[in-house]
């Protein structure tokens, strides 16, 4: 769980960090007026052919809406007189918005002007981090008395806003909106290479949609703060505008089906997905329309969007509903991940908070849900699939270790004839490329049958638990020990010659015939005889086994109690007579 435990640090470093930005910006002194057509602004249209000079002959109405400036030029005037504002030092904030052209005249009290303008594609340097475009009244002599904006071509006034500020105030918002975005961005720009690039570890289909959401909003983040201009200064204007509204829409319907795809088929029924993907759809498609259109119908598709985008919000929460009763572990941390969210969608859309957050608005507030949904979504989808890998391990150490109790003897704890023969397997390929002679010592204890007869047969298993203590101390890396079944042990060993192979086998005799057994039969003595097959070449298991077992019944033969060595050195083809025999008493 220690990649669940940084996954935390890490999110809350982050939100320490975003905390401190949004504190910083709270503080900074906001002595700002905002413009609006129904109290401090008059308005006028004319032809777009007409120059900025005729200024003072307009004739401004200040009361109701105005109409049909699509295509023409709309003309706002705000009398600075009437505003609570320090005229000598004053910044105009324009949120950018479809237009080709914006004019912004300054006049003073001793009648000068001064213009400053921005086109589509062209902002220069008036741009500013939170979708904003700022212009700078010239310091004069005489006080400002009105500040005029010149909308060429404008889509919707509706979607205007636009705030008057002193330098310090706008320097320092500027900034700090800077601030917060680039660690909002920076969030979700991880979280989308994150979500992705999980999706292919784990191929798990929702994560693939949540990354492809976290770089749709990583992109509108982007665009919308203006923060693209910095590599693409010629998308500025009603391009971002456009390409904020696709990207936005977009959002909706891979949100959701992020969600739908991650609860599963048992958790919510078919109908509720399809209804909540339809739902999605729909708002991605009335992207299309919001995307392209420069007229007064704007307005009217934006106001179906949000009422499909409400649509969708509550036909999620109903599936997390529905999921999280049916005991849906992912809905939990969905409900978590999405409740910021889904409130500020929801708020937004019926709260017109567009003023408020130091210019930033609905946008900004969007901006730092999806942040806080990213973060909360990272976290549980990693503690998730830390626990599955936990599972995983918990379920593959059971295997192996089912795996190594089925090659073991339940009694002795000795390997059993199958995991012997897997283990051998090593010290019989050196044997069968002739780097080291191998050998296979059969052992069988004498009158075992007697024992259990006598004593029972718990005394026989205590007989044969104590020789399995004395044998135990061979096995190793050249040598595996083994019961292959009732009174019958198997060890093969490497690297001995001839004579240390005797010497070795006699003294596995002396040490069957050592161990005290006075607790399970008393002062009887326990002994074995003991079948050696010494080779060196080719050869397999069954060879050997069946050459020791001959020189086993040789021992039985002999009396027990003793050991007898086979051996030959061209296993492979049917074994020869055996080039030397050798037997005695242990």
């Amino acid at each position: 769980m220690t990649g669940t435990g940084d996954s935390y640090r890490a999110v809350a470093a982050w939100l320490r960090l975003i905390l401190i930005g949004i504190v910083a910006c709270w503080t900074v002194p906001a002595s700002a007026a905002t413009l609006r057509l129904e109290g401090s602004l008059c308005h006028v249209v004319t032809a777009v052919q007409q120059p900025d000079t005729v200024l003072p002959s307009l004739r401004f109405a200040c009361g109701g809406s105005p109409r049909d400036y699509q295509q023409d030029s709309l003309w706002l005037r705000a009398d600075l007189r009437r505003l609570p504002v320090d005229r000598n030092d004053v910044v105009l904030m324009v949120h950018h918005s479809r237009f080709d052209r914006l004019g912004v005249t300054f006049s003073y009290a001793d009648g000068s002007v001064e213009r400053q303008e921005v086109r589509s594609g062209d902002y220069g340097s008036h741009w500013r981090a939170g979708g904003q475009i700022a212009f700078e009244a010239p310091v004069h002599v005489a006080p400002l008395v009105a500040v005029t904006l010149r909308f060429d071509k404008l889509a919707s006034e509706g979607l205007l806003r636009a705030r008057l500020l002193n330098r310090g105030d706008s320097g320092a918002q500027s900034a700090a909106l800077a601030a917060l975005i680039g660690a909002a961005l920076t969030l979700l720009a991880i979280a989308a290479l994150y979500n992705l690039s999980l999706a292919i570890a784990v191929r798990r289909q929702f994560l693939a949609w949540h990354g492809g959401w976290a770089a749709c909003m990583f992109l509108w983040g982007l665009i919308w703060s203006q923060l693209h201009l910095l590599a693409i200064p010629g998308a500025a204007g009603t391009l971002s505008a456009q390409a904020c509204t696709f990207l936005a829409c977009l959002a909706v319907p891979l949100a959701t089906t992020s969600v739908v795809t991650s609860l599963g088929g048992d958790a919510l029924p078919r109908w509720a997905k399809g209804v909540t993907c339809a739902l999605g759809g729909a708002v991605g498609l009335c992207g299309i329309p919001l995307t392209l259109l420069r007229s007064a119908a704007i307005e009217s598709v934006g106001s179906v969007a949000s009422i499909l985008i409400l649509a969708a919000l509550v036909a999620v929460a109903g599936c997390l509903a529905w999921a999280w009763r049916r005991g849906s572990a992912e809905a939990r941390d969905f409900a978590g991940a999405w409740s910021l969210p889904m409130v500020t969608l929801a708020v937004i859309q019926i709260v017109n908070i567009e003023g408020s957050f130091w210019g930033g608005g609905s946008k900004i507030v969007v901006l730092f849900a999806a942040a806080w949904q990213t973060l909360w979504l990272s976290v549980a989808a990693t503690r998730r699939f830390a626990q599955l890998r936990i599972e995983r391990d918990r379920a593959r150490a059971g295997e192996a270790q089912a795996s190594e109790l089925a090659r073991r003897d339940p009694l002795t704890g000795l390997r059993n004839r199958r995991g012997f023969v897997d283990t051998i397997g090593p010290l019989l390929d050196q044997a069968r490329a002739g780097t080291s002679p191998v050998a296979l010592l059969l052992i069988d204890i004498d009158r075992f049958k007697s024992i259990n007869d006598v004593h029972g047969h718990e005394a026989g298993d205590m007989v044969l638990i104590g020789i399995e203590r004395r044998l135990q101390r061979w096995d190793g890396a050249l040598c595996a020990v083994a019961r292959l079944g009732g009174e019958e042990f198997a060890l093969l060993i490497a690297g001995l010659d001839s004579f240390a192979l005797a010497r070795f086998a006699d003294s596995v005799c002396q040490e069957i015939a050592a161990c005290d057994h006075h607790e399970a039969i008393g002062a009887r003595a326990v002994t074995a005889s003991i079948g050696v097959a010494e080779a060196q070449g080719q050869g397999d298991f069954q060879q050997l086994y069946r050459l020791a077992d001959q020189a086993l019944y040789a021992a039985k033969q002999a009396g027990r109690n003793r050991v007898v060595v086979r051996r030959f050195t061209a296993i492979g083809a049917p074994p020869p007579a055996p080039v030397a025999a050798a037997g005695g008493l242990c």
